[in-house]
């Protein structure tokens, strides 16, 4: 009876170690997984402004990220033209535009003969907003669709930012919600296509609406001018500051391009992140933030880099504040977060005449009237280009199916008189975009060209020079300018060691490279293996 009793103990012992190895199992494998991801994509971030201030930011931004993130200081794009939308797009998708369908942030209609925004979408309505909007142009599955699916839709996933389209883009397909600040009215928009308008959003639209708070708003200098060592003295004379009083028609529209949309966006994200309990449900969770380095283009100092330089140590502090609310809502290093750039840099700044630079103007719309002469005198009347966007020359394609002229021949005639006006260095028709590209130029322009959307004779118009496009009484004056800047990726993660990396990395291996972290597939089109981090 005694050897029994032992026996029975002995089995009730081994059950119980057996109970608790196999929880204790359980319990790694659902902690294996993070439960909230948060990305931070910043439109212009570039990694020579984050060194040329790191000894005046804080210990808590971008420091901390340097300090105990795997850090890339620069991620290549690989396709030209790359703007907030596009760049966004390719990095939540780990696909060029040509595969995913978002090329730049707006797209040419030829039947209306206007551009439009390439997430436009009649559709669906807007929230808090008339426009309307959708993510039926990405033609791929985002990281934030792959965190939706891999739970059958448990996880959440909301994105904020101050722009529509780069909201969408961060929110791909299969999100919760997604929300951006409204031009018209300053109000916290979303649209239908999304099921979700958060309740945090809504209750700051009623109780603390932008539009209210916008007459006592004021940007100027965070630190006292002297301090800015990394801005021309001469430039620092004269401290800027910026107000967004009632009598400004566009003072909605100024306030997103200055350093202090950064504070309201992260404001409302850190609300969302701590209201929706995201991360703390048991499931993979995923917020994603939107946010801008880019200079002013309005700004009254020229060049504007006394500006630019408040607007990273500004936006050092929003980074700080994302981190400790992340901390504080899933503990510290429980989340992956990465932080990366647009890979979109707009530095053009027309240099005075008595520099000697050369230049000169180019003028789309006389462009597009010569060439319409030109082609008339080949094939007869007609109206044969149909309008010029984002360096592409759109043709007539109905007309020339009509007069039963060869669409390639056309391209290639209006390709070569096109080559013969100043200012224009190059030029490809669609044909040798998509058929034949040959060289680091034209595989470029390959990979950033969505054959449906495309225009039929692509030009590149020579550094230097001023792109004057009029539109009624609008006259809009883009300068071109190369910028050899460096565009950074950070990725925070418990399971991932400080590093760094100054060597050259695509782009395009955010998004699979963080699906490994978190374990779950990468979107459909990523093709590349992801980097391998210890």
């Amino acid at each position: 009876m005694r050897n029994d009793r032992r026996q029975r103990m002995n089995r009730l012992a081994t059950s119980i170690v057996a109970s608790m190895v196999a929880l204790s199992a359980l319990s790694q494998v659902k902690g294996s997984q993070p439960q909230l991801v948060v990305g931070i994509v910043i439109d212009q971030l570039r990694s020579d402004y984050i060194e040329l201030l790191q000894s005046q930011m804080s210990a808590d931004g971008f420091n901390r990220l340097l300090r105990e993130g795997a850090v890339f200081d620069n991620a290549a794009f690989n396709c030209p033209q790359v703007d907030a939308t596009s760049g966004t797009a390719l990095l939540m998708t780990g696909a060029y535009p040509r595969i995913n369908g978002v090329a730049w942030g707006q797209t040419f209609d030829p039947d209306k003969l206007v551009a439009r925004d390439i997430f436009a979408d009649s559709h669906y309505i807007g929230n808090f907003t008339t426009d309307k909007y959708s993510a039926a142009a990405l033609q791929a599955s985002t990281l934030a669709d792959e965190v939706r699916i891999d739970n059958n839709g448990l996880g959440s996933v909301y994105a904020i930012a101050p722009d529509a389209q780069m909201a969408i883009a961060l929110a791909g397909h299969a999100a919760n919600g997604a929300c951006w600040i409204n031009d018209a009215t300053g109000n916290w928009a979303s649209t239908t296509y999304y099921p979700e308008v958060p309740q945090c959003v809504q209750s700051r639209n009623y109780g603390r609406p932008l539009a209210a708070r916008l007459d006592t708003m004021q940007w100027q200098p965070l630190l006292p001018a002297g301090q800015y060592t990394s801005v021309p003295e001469t430039s620092r004379y004269y401290a800027f500051r910026y107000t967004f009083g009632g009598q400004q028609a566009d003072r909605i529209k100024r306030f997103k391009q200055s350093a202090l949309a950064n504070e309201e966006v992260a404001s409302v994200a850190i609300d969302c992140l701590n209201s929706l309990k995201l991360g703390r449900r048991g499931q993979l969770d995923m917020i994603n933030v939107g946010l801008s380095a880019a200079p002013v283009q309005w700004a009254k100092g020229g060049d504007g880099r006394f500006e630019l330089a408040d607007t990273y140590l500004r936006l050092d502090r929003q980074i700080a504040r994302l981190l400790a609310a992340i901390d504080a809502a899933v503990g510290r290093g429980r989340a992956v977060v990465f932080v990366a750039s647009t890979g979109h840099f707009d530095t053009g700044h027309a240099v005075d005449p008595k520099f000697k630079i050369p230049t000169g103007e180019f003028h789309p719309d006389r462009a597009t009237s010569l060439l319409n002469m030109y082609l008339m005198a080949v094939h007869g009347n007609g109206n044969w280009v149909q309008g010029y966007h984002h360096g592409s020359f759109y043709l007539n394609r109905r007309l020339i199916k009509e007069r039963n002229a060869n669409l390639a021949a056309v391209r290639a005639e209006a390709s070569a008189f096109l080559r013969q006006m100043s200012g224009i260095t190059a030029a490809y028709t669609l044909d040798e975009i998509l058929n034949n590209p040959s060289g680091d130029d034209m595989k470029a322009i390959n990979r950033a060209t969505v054959p449906q959307l495309a225009g039929d004779v692509t030009v590149e118009i020579a550094p230097g020079w001023d792109v004057v496009e009029t539109q009624g009484k609008t006259h809009t004056v883009k300068h071109v300018r190369a910028t050899a800047a460096c565009a950074p990726i950070m990725i925070l993660a418990p399971q991932v060691r400080a590093q760094r990396t100054g060597s050259t990395i695509d782009a395009a291996l955010l998004a699979p490279t963080v699906a490994r972290l978190l374990r779950i597939r990468s979107p459909n089109a990523a093709a590349l293996s992801p980097l391998a981090l210890h």
